[in-house]
């Protein structure tokens, strides 16, 4: 019986986690696509020079082509709260529910109107309330990644509540949407987001550099591309090891596992790439190239600060929460965090080599960089899967932290054969709307932007689609 609600549970986490990532994939790109396309119209409201106009009617259909399919991969995760996780609804229903509703009722309706009216609005609105919409569709984006972070962070550290006949009950919605971990979960995912917005538009226009279409026209965006790519890639840098600051405080289980360090330390050095070391029967490396106090510095700030061991926690954690193991998979949180830290300092090399190029004139003319700089747009993806998975597992076996455990959160109605043929349907269709993502975002990235139509008076009379 053991077995069987081990694998129900194993299936389920493996279902929303599928739905999840694939889900992710499309939502970064929205994030940080849009404000470059909205720069980029501003920047034909002011200027009126009509390449400008032309970058923002071809990146806009990019934009509208992730944003559409990213949609309705994203209604399937709410489902599955009811479907897959009863106990955890039921559990979490009455604060979790809040911050998804105002994302709903609030934040996307701001989204998808604003957005509506900007794709019709072409010729209709003024061209001051036309740029207006696409800003405020911006914003509604913005705003909806906050709110559904907000609901991730309560799990990741529960505020604002109290437990009334074994039920979370929200008693301040202030701390709710308040909480620190949310604010620097938003920030992180907003950067995340920028950075692979303007990796996505300084490949595209590399390619066309690589293939020698259209460099005058390119250039203007491969330049924002990288006036917003170079500090954002390296800010987020920073902000991601200052998040983990707070990380060690919340959950220092997560921090030590991600650095494999099972034996307290102060100071703690930090691992380049080890091997071995990651179970507690095989806690010493054979193989490790370790920066010296780096630990320390990324955990609390300072150069001599102390990490917990895995060990010590664990022991801290039976006594807190009774008899258990309380280490997630350490191989896995661990390269996690390798993965999304190596691929995002990739992207701030590619960015600040670049920016030199391009300063120095010469970016079109290294067709192994172009091709270097088309292959980095993919990286971001990379990264921010990785640190969803540092995050969501992480945190096991807690689904929210401290308080429900994920092994007791799931529906038991479920049996593990409706969880395989449910899994079996949601990747084959995740999977076809990945495919016809990214293969519209090719075809419409290799095409020339199209020549803008005219009034009478010779105006530009500009349009979405082609």
């Amino acid at each position: 019986m053991t077995l069987v609600a081990d694998t129900t549970v194993d299936l389920a986490r493996l279902q929303f986690a599928t739905t999840t990532i694939y889900h992710f994939f499309f939502v970064p790109l929205t994030l940080g696509l849009g404000p470059i396309v909205a720069v980029m119209q501003t920047m034909w409201h002011r200027t009126r020079d009509e390449r400008w106009l032309r970058l923002t009617h071809f990146f806009g259909t990019l934009f509208l082509i992730n944003f559409a399919i990213g949609v309705a991969t994203g209604l399937v995760q709410e489902f599955q709260f009811g479907m897959n996780w009863s106990v955890y609804s039921k559990f979490v229903g009455n604060v979790f529910g809040a911050p998804l509703a105002i994302e709903g009722l609030a934040a996307f309706f701001l989204e998808a109107t604003f957005l509506g009216l900007w794709i019709f609005g072409w010729n209709r609105l003024s061209p001051r309330m036309h740029l207006a919409t696409l800003w405020i569709a911006v914003a509604g984006t913005w705003m909806s990644a906050y709110f559904i972070l907000v609901a991730n962070s309560w799990m990741q550290h529960p505020v604002g509540y109290e437990i009334v006949n074994g039920e979370a009950q929200l008693t301040s919605v202030w701390d709710l949407l308040t909480s620190r971990w949310a604010f620097w979960a938003w920030g992180h995912t907003i950067l995340a987001g920028l950075t692979a917005g303007a990796a996505v538009v300084f490949g595209v226009c590399c390619w066309h550099f690589a293939r020698g279409r259209n460099q005058e026209l390119f250039r203007p965006a491969a330049k924002l591309a990288l006036i917003v790519l170079v500090p954002v890639a390296g800010f987020n840098l920073w902000f991601g090891s200052h998040f983990g600051i707070l990380v060690t405080e919340l959950q220092p289980m997560k921090i030590s596992a991600a650095e494999a360090q099972w034996d307290t330390c102060q100071p703690c050095s930090m691992s380049l790439v080890q091997v071995g070391g990651f179970t507690e029967d095989d806690q010493t490396p054979t193989f490790s190239i370790e920066i010296p106090h780096a630990l320390s510095w990324v955990a609390t700030g300072s150069l001599d600060g102390q990490v917990q061991g895995l060990t010590e926690l664990n022991r801290q954690y039976e006594a807190m929460f009774g008899p258990g193991n309380y280490i997630p998979p350490v191989r896995t949180i661990y390269w996690s965090m390798r993965v999304m830290v190596y691929a995002g300092s990739l992207i701030a090399l590619v960015a600040l080599a670049g920016a030199f190029l391009l300063w120095r004139r010469r970016l079109e003319r290294l067709r192994w960089f172009l091709w270097l700089a088309v292959f980095t747009s993919f990286l971001p993806f990379v990264a921010m899967t990785a640190g969803w998975m540092l995050t969501e597992i992480g945190r096991q076996p807690w689904i929210v932290q401290g308080l429900l455990k994920t092994g007791d959160a799931n529906s038991p109605a479920v049996s593990s054969t409706m969880l395989v043929f449910s899994l079996a349907v949601f990747v084959g269709l995740y999977l076809l709307l990945i495919v016809l993502d990214i293969w519209l975002m090719r075809r419409y990235a290799k095409l020339d932007p199209p020549e803008l139509d005219r009034d009478e008076t010779g105006e530009p009379m500009p349009a979405i689609g082609y």
